[in-house]
């Protein structure tokens, strides 16, 4: 069965552990997934099954969209409420001022993820290091952030919403408005919206062809010598540039790459897609 859908990842479940739910409910065993949420956040994650796990990597899948609660007060090493180890009174602050600070992070942004994070440090996830209480040495990444507005501010906390470049860290974002803020704050609340134009739609089964992210190319020679994998001419293909491509044949799709006049298969085979691929 090959599947392509958006789930609506509960609380408190890893992304990872939830997936076995999503293998008994469509009677399968091959099932993956893209853009790992925190335990505690919720929202969409998108959900692949059989062949179209390959796809990931192809897919069109920013700006990402999320809704956050900042909990003005509250400090947490893993910057969520997972691990909040102290509580303070804060003095409520002046809507203006937020907003104003939430302003200021508009645009590209340089900082360091969260040290409970899934990001690798010498072989291991950063998360694993923490754990053990081992000093971390993560690098500064760069994320962009589209829009952040003030959705709601009931003191102590401020909801947000933001729009984002894929492998922005949402807890990094709540760690920075605090810090300008000049309080303790922790996400208290994350819920992703929408990865590109994958929103959460019931599971309804998506068109992975219509998703990706390269562009199409046209093969002009014999289709069998596609479906048998065999070596390809650069000289039978529309587009002879370098880059990776999409080609569609009447029962199947293949992703190819020509470099430097050379073909090679990415993936071959890949089934169409169907409307009604699977009866739970």
């Amino acid at each position: 069965m090959n599947r392509l859908f958006v789930v609506n990842k509960p609380i408190f479940r890893t992304s990872n552990g939830y997936m076995g739910y999503v293998k008994r409910k469509y009677h399968t065993k091959k099932v993956g997934f893209s853009g790992t949420l925190d335990p505690f956040a919720t929202g969409c994650l998108i959900v692949a099954t059989g062949q179209y796990t390959k796809l990931f990597q192809y897919l069109d899948k920013t700006p990402k969209s999320y809704k956050a609660t900042l909990w003005l007060g509250a400090n947490s090493p893993s910057l969520d409420i997972e691990k909040v180890d102290s509580i303070r009174d804060v003095t409520p602050l002046p809507r203006e001022h937020i907003e104003e600070v939430l302003h200021t992070l508009k645009g590209e942004l340089t900082y360091y993820p969260p040290k409970f994070s899934a990001k690798k440090v010498n072989g291991k996830r950063a998360y694993e290091l923490a754990r053990k209480g081992r000093e971390i040495d993560l690098k500064q990444i760069t994320s962009t952030i589209d829009d952040i507005k003030l959705i709601n501010y009931n003191h102590p906390f401020i909801h947000f919403e933001a729009t984002v470049s894929e492998g922005t860290y949402i807890r990094s974002l709540g760690a920075l408005i605090a810090d300008q803020l000049g309080v303790d704050a922790t996400l208290s609340s994350l819920h992703r919206i929408h990865e590109g134009k994958f929103r959460y739609d019931n599971e309804k089964a998506l068109d992975p062809f219509i998703h990706l992210a390269i562009p199409s190319n046209v093969y002009t020679g014999d289709e069998d010598y596609l479906e048998l994998g065999k070596k390809l001419s650069v000289d039978y293909f529309e587009q002879k540039e370098n880059g990776v491509y999409l080609i569609k044949t009447a029962h199947f799709f293949s992703i190819i790459e020509i470099a430097e006049g050379k073909v090679k298969y990415r993936f071959n085979r890949i089934p169409k897609f169907e409307e009604d691929t699977c009866t739970v």
